[in-house]
């Protein structure tokens, strides 16, 4: 195994951990999590949801024919999650001193250094799409 490939197993396993982790607040309704939601205006049905995408993004980040697909996933989620910290929630959410925020911003760098390390699956699923879309 090269280093490349171990990198690339590194960035989609703690991405992975990260995602999943979360899942276990979104699925139980935790009150934090609740909280959260409710404050984006977007309770039950954002929490069950993102927590759906959440875990659908994790089980391709690890399935290496769907790599590049899950860690475009997990950028789209959470450029939506730090933007909401930003823009509406706040850095820190419950006292968790930004653990919330940070542990996004994680999720972003590994699933966008996944996509950097995987250039040549995102250029042909681009071409792919472009063939598509000429139709």
């Amino acid at each position: 195994m090269n280093f490349k490939s171990i990198l690339s197993w590194a960035l989609r396993i703690v991405a992975a951990i990260i995602l999943l982790q979360t899942l276990y607040f979104k699925f139980t309704g935790q009150p934090e999590s609740v909280e959260l939601f409710s404050k984006l205006g977007v309770e039950p049905w954002g929490r069950i949801g993102t927590g759906v995408m959440e875990l659908i993004a994790s089980v391709l980040l690890l399935i290496p024919t769907t790599i590049v697909i899950g860690a475009a996933l997990g950028v789209g989620l959470m450029l939506g999650a730090i933007s909401s910290h930003l823009l509406v929630i706040g850095i820190v959410s419950n006292a968790d001193g930004g653990l919330l925020f940070v542990l996004a911003w994680v999720v972003l760098l590994c699933c966008a250094a996944v996509l950097i390390l995987h250039k040549t699956q995102v250029e042909k699923i681009k071409n792919q799409l472009l063939k598509i879309l000429a139709k």
